[in-house]
């Protein structure tokens, strides 16, 4: 005998709402579990912004530090005083607490490469913690903006008589000086005088030797090493105002030292002190050297290389003098000041 299972229809309706009830709870279950989600990422995301908002408040809107993030780069141009004045730096880096770095470049080379360029003006420009510094060696001008730098180092140099400064290098290269004395420099033996050499016309004595000073402040363009070039010549001016902060003279280093402690006492607070009473102020004096001839000076005079250098130390030389005399109030030994005024609104 088979049995066969049937349902009355009540029951079955009774089934069918049930289970309609438990799909609702399940749904709204879940849904309320996600817009409680939801929710709570809303208010999270909310409290973020509100304390973001609070720290904006609180902080000034610009927290740059100029002196702590000051690079000074001296691009020391070779027989301009440039060992005195880099001595000197390194006997106040503790006391003023400030890094002081040596450009080494490979074969005494002025000019960096490309590559190293720009690995070099990032290099400086993000390496915190040697800042404050002064960056010093025998390089040419390298113009920070082409390589698109969030800011610039400010450049300062020395830059001396062209004449003096060869004549300078010339004995220096035959007797050394008081820096290294034991040192024996490449032409040690040679007892030619600077006159002598004139007279003979030799390489050591050459004009073109003097073409240094206007491709150090010229920069590293392939012009800038043409001796003679009247681009270079331009460009150099056009440097030494524009992107130097200061140039000074050998001949007044002390006057030198000064503009730079009342601009940037950051770094050279008491320098002029140290050194005016230190032994720092007259280091690396060529050992022998023979003052050059009348005859010999009109001569030399005469090439176009030494006309040129020696505008350019004439226009460096009217530059310095200026900031000088601008440094008090006319007729008055009292230094200039400013103040702000009538500030609106009130």
């Amino acid at each position: 005998m088979r049995y066969q299972f049937t349902m009355k229809p009540k029951y079955i309706l009774i089934a069918i709402v049930l289970l309609v009830i438990i799909v609702s709870v399940f749904y709204n279950f879940n849904l309320s579990s996600q817009l409680e989600e939801i929710r709570s990422k809303i208010e999270s995301n909310s409290n973020v912004a509100s304390r973001a908002s609070v720290v904006s408040e609180k902080q000034p809107e610009s927290t740059y530090d100029f002196n702590e993030n000051l690079i000074v780069i001296y691009n020391r141009v070779p027989k301009t005083g440039s060992t005195s004045f880099v001595n000197l730096a390194y006997d106040l880096c503790k006391r003023n607490q400030f890094h002081v770095l040596h450009i080494n470049i490979t074969g005494n080379m002025h000019v960096l490469s490309l590559p190293n360029q720009i690995n070099f003006v990032r290099n400086i420009t993000s390496w915190r913690q040697m800042k404050p510094a002064i960056y010093h060696g025998h390089m040419a001008f390298l113009d920070f903006s082409k390589f698109s730098m969030p800011s610039k180092p400010l450049y300062i140099n020395l830059i001396r008589k062209p004449l003096d400064r060869l004549v300078s290098y010339y004995y220096f290269l035959r007797y050394g000086d008081n820096y290294r004395p034991n040192l024996v420099r490449r032409k040690a033996g040679d007892k030619m005088t600077f006159d002598e050499c004139v007279e003979q016309q030799q390489a050591d004595c050459d004009p073109k030797l003097m073409w240094l000073q206007i491709p150090f402040f010229c920069g590293h363009a392939a012009q800038c090493w043409e001796a003679g070039s009247e681009w270079a010549l331009a460009q150099a001016k056009r440097n030494l105002v524009q992107e130097y902060f200061l140039v000074g003279l050998t001949e007044q280093m002390e006057d030198f030292i000064s503009l730079l402690e009342a601009s940037l006492p950051r770094i050279f607070r008491g320098s002029l002190d140290h050194y005016s009473t230190s032994n720092r102020s007259h280091l690396r004096q060529t050992t022998s050297k023979i003052t050059p001839s009348q005859a010999t000076v009109d001569r030399i005079q005469e090439s176009d290389v030494w006309k040129m250098e020696n505008e350019l130390y004439d226009f460096a030389a009217q530059q310095f003098h200026f900031l000088q005399k601008k440094m008090t109030v006319p007729g008055k030994n009292v230094l200039q000041s400013y103040m702000y005024e009538k500030i609106r609104p009130k």
